[in-house]
């Protein structure tokens, strides 16, 4: 790398969720919840590249989480 060139990191954070429910709210409720969830580990850096599942309570995948870590060089 030269003087003018600066290393940034780069982050492709892809969420999917596949909920049911009763009623919209609950499944935003729910959503939101899970949302908060994957924040606050994302915050304390949990993630390790890659696809990971989501699960509910009950152990059952209700959707996947996809973290990519890459650098890029800016001039």
């Amino acid at each position: 790398m030269n003087d003018n060139e600066e290393a940034v990191t780069v982050l492709k954070l892809d969420i999917e969720l596949n909920l049911t429910g009763p009623m919209q709210a609950l499944v935003n409720k729910q959503a939101a919840a899970l949302l908060r969830s994957v924040a606050d580990r994302l915050e304390k850096d949990d993630f390790q590249d890659g696809f990971e599942e989501i699960n509910d309570e009950n152990g059952n995948q209700i959707g996947e989480i996809y973290v990519d870590y890459s650098d890029m060089i800016t001039y």
